[in-house]
Protein backbone atom coordinates (compact mmCIF):
# COMPACT_ATOMS: atom_id res chain seq x y z
CA UNK A 1 0.00 0.00 0.00
CA UNK A 2 1.07 3.45 -0.68
CA UNK A 3 2.13 5.67 1.98
CA UNK A 4 0.34 9.38 2.15
CA UNK A 5 1.78 11.88 0.26
CA UNK A 6 2.32 15.51 1.70
CA UNK A 7 1.34 18.84 0.25
CA UNK A 8 3.38 21.45 2.18
CA UNK A 9 2.53 25.01 0.21
CA UNK A 10 0.96 28.13 0.68
CA UNK A 11 0.82 28.83 -3.17
CA UNK A 12 -2.88 28.94 -3.38
CA UNK A 13 -2.81 27.70 -7.51
CA UNK A 14 -0.25 25.10 -6.78
CA UNK A 15 -2.31 23.71 -4.10
CA UNK A 16 -5.35 23.81 -5.73
CA UNK A 17 -3.69 21.71 -8.62
CA UNK A 18 -2.43 19.05 -6.09
CA UNK A 19 -5.20 18.60 -4.56
CA UNK A 20 -7.40 18.26 -7.68
CA UNK A 21 -4.58 15.68 -9.65
CA UNK A 22 -4.48 13.73 -6.19
CA UNK A 23 -8.01 12.97 -5.30
CA UNK A 24 -8.65 12.11 -8.96
CA UNK A 25 -6.05 9.59 -9.11
CA UNK A 26 -7.84 8.39 -5.59
CA UNK A 27 -4.36 9.14 -3.21
CA UNK A 28 -4.13 9.39 -0.28
CA UNK A 29 -2.49 12.64 1.27
CA UNK A 30 -2.39 15.20 4.47
CA UNK A 31 -2.11 19.26 3.91
CA UNK A 32 0.72 20.38 6.24
CA UNK A 33 2.19 23.90 6.77
CA UNK A 34 5.94 23.96 4.89
CA UNK A 35 7.72 24.26 7.69
CA UNK A 36 5.48 22.38 10.23
CA UNK A 37 6.37 18.63 11.54
CA UNK A 38 5.32 15.47 8.82
CA UNK A 39 3.43 12.96 10.57
CA UNK A 40 5.17 9.52 10.73
CA UNK A 41 4.20 7.33 8.03
CA UNK A 42 4.35 9.92 5.28
CA UNK A 43 5.65 9.11 2.36
CA UNK A 44 6.65 11.80 0.13
CA UNK A 45 6.24 16.27 0.49
CA UNK A 46 5.42 17.84 -2.81
CA UNK A 47 5.96 21.74 -2.72
CA UNK A 48 6.87 24.71 -4.63
CA UNK A 49 10.38 25.76 -5.61
CA UNK A 50 10.44 28.82 -3.36
CA UNK A 51 8.93 26.80 -0.47
CA UNK A 52 11.40 23.53 -0.76
CA UNK A 53 14.49 25.33 1.55
CA UNK A 54 11.82 25.46 4.31
CA UNK A 55 10.96 21.31 4.01
CA UNK A 56 12.22 19.46 6.70
CA UNK A 57 12.02 15.86 5.05
CA UNK A 58 13.78 13.37 3.13
CA UNK A 59 11.71 13.19 0.83
CA UNK A 60 10.94 16.53 -1.22
CA UNK A 61 9.29 16.86 -4.88
CA UNK A 62 9.44 20.69 -6.20
CA UNK A 63 6.36 20.97 -8.71
CA UNK A 64 6.83 22.16 -11.88
CA UNK A 65 4.54 19.79 -13.96
CA UNK A 66 2.05 18.70 -11.53
CA UNK A 67 1.16 15.36 -13.06
CA UNK A 68 4.74 14.01 -13.65
CA UNK A 69 5.77 15.61 -9.85
CA UNK A 70 3.21 13.63 -8.57
CA UNK A 71 4.48 10.07 -10.30
CA UNK A 72 8.05 11.11 -9.21
CA UNK A 73 5.83 10.98 -5.39
CA UNK A 74 4.61 8.20 -5.44
CA UNK A 75 7.86 6.14 -7.00
CA UNK A 76 9.84 7.97 -3.96
CA UNK A 77 6.77 6.80 -1.35
CA UNK A 78 7.39 3.04 -2.48
CA UNK A 79 11.11 3.16 -1.98
CA UNK A 80 12.35 2.52 -5.76
CA UNK A 81 15.44 4.00 -7.39
CA UNK A 82 15.21 1.94 -10.34
CA UNK A 83 13.00 -0.70 -12.28
CA UNK A 84 13.98 -3.54 -13.97
CA UNK A 85 11.65 -3.10 -16.38
CA UNK A 86 8.97 -0.14 -17.25
CA UNK A 87 5.90 -0.93 -19.85
CA UNK A 88 3.76 1.86 -20.83
CA UNK A 89 0.70 0.63 -22.28
CA UNK A 90 -1.29 3.09 -25.13
CA UNK A 91 -4.95 2.48 -25.75
CA UNK A 92 -4.78 4.17 -29.40
CA UNK A 93 -7.68 7.10 -30.18
CA UNK A 94 -7.69 10.65 -30.63
CA UNK A 95 -7.04 11.28 -26.53
CA UNK A 96 -5.21 8.50 -25.97
CA UNK A 97 -4.89 6.59 -22.60
CA UNK A 98 -1.81 5.43 -21.24
CA UNK A 99 -1.16 3.57 -18.25
CA UNK A 100 2.78 3.12 -17.01
CA UNK A 101 3.75 -0.15 -15.30
CA UNK A 102 7.26 -0.74 -13.27
CA UNK A 103 7.30 -4.23 -13.38
CA UNK A 104 4.22 -5.32 -13.28
CA UNK A 105 3.21 -2.68 -10.94
CA UNK A 106 0.69 0.46 -11.80
CA UNK A 107 2.90 3.53 -11.50
CA UNK A 108 0.57 6.27 -13.36
CA UNK A 109 -2.02 6.45 -15.96
CA UNK A 110 -2.80 9.78 -18.24
CA UNK A 111 -4.26 10.84 -21.23
CA UNK A 112 -2.50 12.32 -24.07
CA UNK A 113 -3.41 15.57 -25.76
CA UNK A 114 -3.42 13.88 -29.20
CA UNK A 115 -1.60 10.52 -31.07
CA UNK A 116 1.90 12.29 -31.02
CA UNK A 117 1.64 13.68 -27.70
CA UNK A 118 2.09 9.77 -26.53
CA UNK A 119 5.74 10.41 -27.31
CA UNK A 120 6.05 13.24 -24.54
CA UNK A 121 4.64 11.34 -22.10
CA UNK A 122 6.87 8.40 -22.75
CA UNK A 123 9.68 10.20 -22.53
CA UNK A 124 8.62 11.98 -19.09
CA UNK A 125 7.90 8.16 -17.79
CA UNK A 126 11.26 7.28 -18.48
CA UNK A 127 12.31 9.87 -17.47
CA UNK A 128 10.21 9.86 -13.71
CA UNK A 129 10.70 6.39 -13.55
CA UNK A 130 14.21 5.20 -14.45
CA UNK A 131 14.68 1.88 -15.63
CA UNK A 132 16.87 -0.93 -17.00
CA UNK A 133 14.78 -1.33 -20.14
CA UNK A 134 11.80 0.48 -21.36
CA UNK A 135 9.18 -0.89 -24.09
CA UNK A 136 5.80 0.60 -25.09
CA UNK A 137 2.97 -1.94 -26.21
CA UNK A 138 0.22 0.29 -28.49
CA UNK A 139 -3.31 -1.76 -28.84
CA UNK A 140 -3.99 -2.86 -32.29
CA UNK A 141 -7.38 -0.71 -32.45
CA UNK A 142 -8.06 2.45 -34.26
CA UNK A 143 -5.36 2.09 -37.13
CA UNK A 144 -5.09 5.42 -37.80
CA UNK A 145 -4.63 6.94 -34.53
CA UNK A 146 -2.54 3.75 -33.81
CA UNK A 147 0.09 4.61 -36.55
CA UNK A 148 0.33 7.87 -35.85
CA UNK A 149 1.55 6.87 -32.12
CA UNK A 150 3.42 4.15 -33.61
CA UNK A 151 5.13 6.95 -36.16
CA UNK A 152 6.08 9.33 -33.81
CA UNK A 153 7.77 6.84 -31.27
CA UNK A 154 9.69 5.60 -34.18
CA UNK A 155 11.12 9.08 -34.45
CA UNK A 156 12.74 8.45 -30.95
CA UNK A 157 13.97 5.54 -31.25
CA UNK A 158 11.36 3.22 -29.14
CA UNK A 159 10.53 -0.56 -29.08
CA UNK A 160 6.99 -1.03 -29.55
CA UNK A 161 5.25 -3.43 -29.67
CA UNK A 162 1.34 -4.03 -30.70
CA UNK A 163 -1.06 -5.74 -28.87
CA UNK A 164 -4.88 -7.25 -29.69
CA UNK A 165 -7.04 -4.55 -27.67
CA UNK A 166 -9.63 -6.93 -27.68
CA UNK A 167 -11.49 -7.34 -24.66
CA UNK A 168 -9.95 -5.16 -23.15
CA UNK A 169 -12.12 -2.05 -23.34
CA UNK A 170 -14.46 -1.86 -19.71
CA UNK A 171 -17.55 -0.11 -19.12
CA UNK A 172 -15.61 2.27 -16.23
CA UNK A 173 -15.49 6.27 -16.27
CA UNK A 174 -11.73 5.97 -17.29
CA UNK A 175 -12.13 2.93 -19.98
CA UNK A 176 -9.17 4.27 -22.18
CA UNK A 177 -6.93 4.01 -18.78
CA UNK A 178 -8.40 1.06 -17.80
CA UNK A 179 -7.81 -0.69 -21.38
CA UNK A 180 -4.05 0.87 -21.18
CA UNK A 181 -3.55 -1.10 -18.25
CA UNK A 182 -4.70 -4.61 -19.72
CA UNK A 183 -2.56 -3.63 -22.97
CA UNK A 184 0.16 -2.55 -20.90
CA UNK A 185 0.51 -6.15 -19.25
CA UNK A 186 0.10 -7.89 -22.62
CA UNK A 187 2.11 -9.62 -24.86
CA UNK A 188 1.94 -8.57 -28.45
CA UNK A 189 4.18 -8.53 -31.85
CA UNK A 190 7.16 -5.97 -33.03
CA UNK A 191 6.18 -2.76 -34.21
CA UNK A 192 7.29 -1.87 -37.96
CA UNK A 193 9.32 1.41 -38.02
CA UNK A 194 6.73 3.55 -39.73
CA UNK A 195 3.22 2.95 -40.67
CA UNK A 196 1.19 4.72 -43.57
CA UNK A 197 -1.88 7.00 -41.84
CA UNK A 198 -4.65 6.98 -44.44
CA UNK A 199 -8.34 7.54 -42.69
CA UNK A 200 -10.93 5.54 -43.89
CA UNK A 201 -13.84 6.29 -44.87
CA UNK A 202 -15.77 5.49 -41.71
CA UNK A 203 -13.20 8.01 -39.75
CA UNK A 204 -13.77 11.55 -42.29
CA UNK A 205 -17.32 10.52 -41.97
CA UNK A 206 -17.22 10.73 -38.05
CA UNK A 207 -14.79 13.94 -37.99
CA UNK A 208 -17.66 15.35 -40.06
CA UNK A 209 -20.47 14.66 -37.89
CA UNK A 210 -18.13 16.14 -34.59
CA UNK A 211 -17.81 19.03 -36.96
CA UNK A 212 -21.79 19.19 -37.45
CA UNK A 213 -21.58 18.91 -33.43
CA UNK A 214 -19.01 21.58 -32.46
CA UNK A 215 -20.65 24.38 -35.32
CA UNK A 216 -23.91 23.68 -33.33
CA UNK A 217 -25.17 22.01 -37.08
CA UNK A 218 -24.23 25.22 -38.98
CA UNK A 219 -21.83 23.23 -41.03
CA UNK A 220 -19.95 20.16 -42.00
CA UNK A 221 -16.52 20.20 -43.61
CA UNK A 222 -15.51 19.17 -46.71
CA UNK A 223 -13.73 15.41 -47.00
CA UNK A 224 -10.65 16.61 -47.54
CA UNK A 225 -10.90 18.86 -44.11
CA UNK A 226 -11.89 15.98 -42.01
CA UNK A 227 -8.52 14.18 -43.43
CA UNK A 228 -6.88 16.93 -42.54
CA UNK A 229 -8.11 16.39 -38.94
CA UNK A 230 -7.42 12.47 -39.01
CA UNK A 231 -3.75 13.33 -39.83
CA UNK A 232 -3.21 15.93 -36.84
CA UNK A 233 -3.08 18.67 -39.21
CA UNK A 234 -5.94 20.77 -38.12
CA UNK A 235 -8.49 20.60 -34.97
CA UNK A 236 -11.75 20.61 -35.87
CA UNK A 237 -12.49 24.07 -34.65
CA UNK A 238 -9.41 25.18 -37.35
CA UNK A 239 -11.23 23.07 -39.74
CA UNK A 240 -14.69 24.77 -39.32
CA UNK A 241 -12.78 28.29 -38.97
CA UNK A 242 -10.96 27.32 -42.57
CA UNK A 243 -14.36 25.88 -43.88
CA UNK A 244 -16.32 29.07 -43.20
CA UNK A 245 -13.37 31.12 -44.75
CA UNK A 246 -14.47 29.47 -48.13
CA UNK A 247 -18.10 29.69 -48.30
Amino acid sequence: MDRPLAVATEDFRLYHDLVAALRARGLAFRTIRPGGRFPPGTGAVLTSAAEAGVVRFPRVIICGDVEDAIARAIQLSRGRERWRELVVGVDPGPRPGLAVMGDGEVLDRRAARDPEDVARLVRGAAANFPAERVRVRVGHGDTTNRNRIINALAVEGRFVEIVDERGTTKRTHTRDLDAAVTIAGGRGVPADPRYPVEPTAGELREIQRRSRIGSRGELTITRELARQVALGRLSIAEAVERHRGKR
